[in-house]
């Protein structure tokens, strides 16, 4: 059972924040499932996911660019992860080292949007998957790794995301 609880309220630009993602999700889950609907549900799988893929990349090469350090997992956190951000989707830092950083996500409000679309939790933890590939994309072009540990998706706690170096 899907619990994706919200304890930040009423703070403006956390609404206005979580209105756009949630937007953006319900387009995402709407093509999906439309396409699911037509029986071409891994094409539009595959397709959403290079679509999303290159969008984290782009955001990526951004945040790189914005970074002092481009190296040092610190300054792309504090660049990736401004306080609106961290507010919005009610993050928690358990590690923030130059080598790594690990998050707890405490609300996502594109799972909000999936669930207020009726979708199961089935669906919605595909397109949890889905929509992480843009995350995926970030770290490629930061060259860190990433790791997706536990979703609310799942129907665990939290969603637990890591971003650090490759020790190769």
């Amino acid at each position: 059972m899907i619990n994706n609880k919200i304890s930040i309220k009423g703070d403006p630009v956390v609404d206005i924040q979580r209105g756009a993602i949630g937007h953006r999700a319900t387009w995402t889950g709407l093509t999906y499932t439309k396409a699911r609907e037509a029986g071409k549900a891994e094409e539009a799988e595959k397709f959403i996911r290079e679509a999303i893929s290159e969008t984290g990349e782009v955001q990526g090469a951004a945040i790189k660019s914005q970074c002092k350090d481009p190296q040092n997992v610190t300054c792309f956190a504090e660049t990736f992860l401004t306080p609106n951000v961290v507010k919005t989707f009610e993050i928690e830092f358990k590690t923030k080292t130059e080598d790594r950083v690990d998050l707890e996500f405490h609300h996502c409000p594109l799972l909000k949007a999936w669930q207020d679309l009726g979708f199961d939790d089935a669906t919605c933890e595909k397109l949890c998957d889905i929509a992480m590939d843009g995350d995926r994309g970030i770290a490629k072009a930061m060259g860190f790794e990433f790791h997706l540990g536990d979703t609310i998706a799942k129907g665990c706690s939290t969603c637990q995301v890591s971003f650090f170096k490759n020790d190769k």
